[in-house]
Formats: C-alpha cells, sequence, structure tokens
C-alpha cells in the first residue's frame, strides 16, 4: 500500500513544482512590466521637453514592449491549467505560441526602427535639447537591461524559451536606447545625421538578437531538446540496478516542463509488482536527475532469451 502512496506524493511534488515556476515566471513579467512601464513613462516626459523622434520612437517601444508580457503571462496562466480531455497534455504549449508573438514583436520593432533611421537620413529634423534626450536614452537603457537580466535568468532556471526570448526582446530595446544617447551626442556635437545612422546600427544588432531568439522558440515549437538532457537520462536509467539495457527514449518539451518516455529491459522473471516497482524507481530517479522533466513514462520489456 505505501507503494501507491509513494505516486501519489511524487505527483503531488510535480504539481507543486509547476505551479511554483508558472508563479516565479508571472512574477518576473509582472515586475518587469512595471518596471519598463515606468520606464517609458519617464522617457515620455521628456519627448514632450525636446521634440526628439528618436527618443519618441524609444518611448513607443518601451511602451510595446512592456505589454509583449500581456501574452506571455496569459500562456503562463493557462498553462496552469488542468488537462482536459481534449487537452490532454494541458495547456503548456501556449507559451511557445508567445514565443512567437515575442519574436514577431521583435522584428517589427527591427523594421519600424530602420524605416525612422532612412525617413531621418532623407529628410533631417532639428533635435532640442540633445542632453535631456541623452538622459532620458540613459534611463531607458537601464530600465530595459534591468528586466533583460531578470527576465533571461528566471527564464533559464524555470526553462522558459519564451521568457527568455522576452528578456532578449527588452536587451535589444537597451541597445535602442542607447543609440538614442549616441544619437543625441552627435546632435550636440554638430553632426545632425549620426541620430539616424545610429538607428540603422541598432537594426542591424536587433536582427542578429532576433536570429537567436527565434532560433531557441521554433525549436521549441518543433520539440527538440538539449542532447546533453537525453544523454543524461539514458545514463540515470542505466544506472538503476534491475535494468539491463533502455531505449527508446524520446523527450519534448510542454511549456517549460520536459516530458519523457523509454522502454526499459528487465529480467524475464520479474513479477508484474517487481517490474512496476523498477519502473517507478526509474521514473523516480529520471526526474529527479534532468533538469525540467516532470513526467517520464517507462515501458518495461522482458529481457530476450537467449536460444532466439
Amino acid at each position: 500500500m505505501g507503494h501507491g502512496h509513494g505516486h501519489s506524493h511524487d505527483s503531488a511534488d510535480r504539481v507543486d513544482h509547476a505551479l511554483e515556476t508558472s508563479r516565479r515566471g508571472l512574477r518576473t513579467l509582472t515586475w518587469s512590466f512595471a518596471a519598463l512601464f515606468v520606464t517609458a513613462v519617464a522617457q515620455l516626459v521628456l519627448v514632450l521637453v525636446t521634440g526628439s523622434v528618436a527618443l519618441l520612437g524609444d518611448t513607443i517601444h518601451n511602451f510595446a514592449d512592456a505589454l509583449t508580457a500581456v501574452p506571455l503571462g496569459i500562456a503562463f496562466l493557462l498553462g496552469r491549467r488542468a488537462a482536459t480531455r481534449r487537452y490532454t497534455y494541458g495547456l503548456g504549449r501556449a507559451e511557445d505560441l508567445a514565443g512567437v508573438v515575442v519574436v514577431l514583436v521583435v522584428a517589427a520593432s527591427a523594421v519600424l526602427v530602420a524605416y525612422e533611421s532612412v525617413r531621418r537620413l532623407l529628410d533631417p529634423e532639428p533635435v532640442g535639447y540633445p542632453w535631456v534626450v541623452a538622459a532620458a536614452g540613459v534611463i531607458g537603457f537601464a530600465g530595459n537591461e534591468l528586466v533583460a537580466r531578470y527576465r533571461i535568468k528566471v527564464g533559464r532556471e524555470i526553462g522558459s524559451a519564451a521568457l527568455v526570448a522576452d528578456g532578449v526582446h527588452a536587451r535589444t530595446d537597451g541597445f535602442t536606447s542607447l543609440a538614442v544617447v549616441a544619437g543625441a551626442a552627435g546632435v550636440a556635437f554638430g553632426f545632425p545625421a549620426a541620430d539616424p545612422l545610429v538607428g540603422l546600427g541598432i537594426t542591424v544588432a536587433i536582427v542578429f538578437v532576433l536570429r537567436d531568439a527565434a532560433k531557441e522558440v521554433f525549436r521549441r515549437l518543433l520539440d527538440a531538446v538539449d542532447p546533453a538532457s537525453v544523454e543524461l537520462a539514458e545514463r540515470t536509467a542505466l544506472d538503476v540496478e534491475g535494468v539491463l539495457g533502455a531505449r527508446d527514449l524520446r523527450m519534448r518539451w510542454i511549456g517549460h516542463h520536459l516530458r519523457a518516455e523509454l522502454a526499459v529491459t528487465v529480467a524475464s522473471e520479474l513479477t508484474v509488482r517487481e517490474a512496476h516497482s523498477l519502473a517507478h524507481e526509474v521514473e523516480h530517479r529520471l526526474v529527479h536527475a534532468v533538469p525540467h522533466l516532470t513526467a517520464v513514462v517507462v515501458h518495461t520489456e522482458p529481457e530476450r532469451a537467449h536460444q532466439h
């Protein structure tokens, strides 16, 4: 009877862990949303003073940025919902879709910055109070970099590709703000084209960052996992006493949790109960050994007789 208890205890632990990681994800989003919102409002005040288009672009960008937290937040909330007869794995995948939304927003921001920069090169506009503009750019950079580090750190810890992508997104916005500073300095030193030229430089930076974030998010959608995790899982299964072989190991992400399935070969004279107990031990060890792994399906197969 104690054995059945072990099962329920494990799954309760896993549910708690799943809720805890989602909670951390949501907390991160809430705080980063607040930080970016404050940053954007501070910049908006300075835009009204200076009339700098670069700064206006950066401010709009920061507001948009704060808003990418919304689809991610919704995804984290959906991911916490229990599985149903229709969605038997739950709705963890919503997170990968939110990741795609973030990637599209970053792409759109690159296009926007490029467009503004080219327009400014062809048709320069005077920028007043360049030092105020520079100060606003510094504010924007600080706010974004802070948020980027926080999101990326938590995203890596809880295994959320979408949260990491959103952190990378905030970092690109930090670049944009720094460019505003560089542009303002150029204007102050009598080189008005500095503003749009720096804007073009930033577009290039954003495109590079975008490539990495997109790769990560689309890999998730296609069920890519780190081969090292697969190796670790195989080794861990083979280390369990009584396991004679392990094969057909498959892993996939559902939101920020990994699921695995594998077949293990066991001695053919084991009773069903013993084989079950062994399978349970394999599951238990794997969940403990492999980061982000929350569920394992273990199929036991009897060892083939030698005369075959």
